[in-house]
């Protein structure tokens, strides 16, 4: 005789989570194949997790804050840009554009496995990159902007000083050519973003995440005082601001996926400068 056990609701995952992580492999539109960790506890709802400069998934806060969600019952999937960590390909300089497109493969491999896309998070250069798919592909409601840097003309000279990589003409443009206060214009309306940023961060100055608060349409800003770049003496306290937006935000607007995917797309001239 068998038995039919009922579905768990996320309230009920989120009080006694489960949880599987699995090594994933997705491959990009370069052939290139990306390494990530799927932290699975049986929800449909994933967060998506994006590391930032010359970084990995295993980094802090991207475990931390997989573990986090892990806690409340949402799936979340940490991954290695291509060219980072165990991911195939070079690294590059730039490559804004280009691991948005990163990011993209993982949203359609997920969405192919009937996954609803809870949230895209990024740390550093990964908050850029989150919001530059934002403000591209218009399919997402919930958006964290950890750290991530406006003023992209801002930084290169301590961070071509401080580590040892080959630096293109082209990759040092694509950077340069990046245009983040058009990006933040372009993210849609319906879509909530949250920037978190550390007073105390001495490699994007605190002063980005008010260029983005200025910009963005649907924002909210949370500086955490004291906290250096990689929040490092603030690991929970960055976990808990990020999960209670991202859970707050997905319940409020649960159909919000739907909705944004029937909205008119943007001036496609517009959108070819990002």
């Amino acid at each position: 005789m068998s038995i039919t056990r009922p579905t768990q609701t996320q309230e009920e995952r989120a009080q006694h989570p489960v949880t599987h992580r699995q090594r994933v492999v997705i491959e990009n539109n370069h052939g290139e194949k990306l390494v990530g960790i799927l932290h699975d506890t049986g929800s449909k709802e994933l967060a998506i997790l994006c590391h930032g400069f010359q970084s990995w998934k295993e980094r802090i806060p991207m475990v931390n804050l997989a573990a986090a969600l892990e806690k409340e019952g949402i799936s979340a999937f940490r991954f290695d840009f291509a060219g980072n960590g165990e991911s195939e390909g070079s690294f590059q300089y730039g490559n804004y554009r280009r691991e948005a497109d990163d990011l993209r493969a993982v949203i359609q491999h997920f969405r192919m496995e009937k996954r609803v896309i809870t949230a895209i998070i990024g740390h550093s250069k990964g908050g850029n990159v989150v919001l530059l798919y934002a403000a591209k592909f218009n399919d997402v409601s919930i958006v964290v902007n950890m750290s991530g840097r406006f003023n992209l003309e801002r930084g290169i000279e301590g961070r071509l000083g401080k580590f040892e990589y080959r630096v293109t003409e082209e990759s040092l443009m694509d950077r340069l050519n990046t245009d983040t206060r058009t990006a933040c214009l372009l993210i849609h309306q319906d879509c909530r973003v949250l920037t978190v940023h550390g007073s105390m961060d001495k490699i994007v100055p605190v002063e980005d995440a008010m260029e983005f608060a200025k910009f963005i349409p649907n924002h909210k800003l949370h500086i955490i005082e004291g906290a250096d770049h990689e929040y490092t003496s603030n690991q929970d306290e960055l976990a808990s601001i990020v999960v209670d937006f991202v859970k707050t935000r997905f319940f409020q607007g649960r159909d919000m996926s739907e909705q944004l995917s029937s909205c008119i797309r943007v001036d496609r001239s517009i959108q070819s400068r990002l």
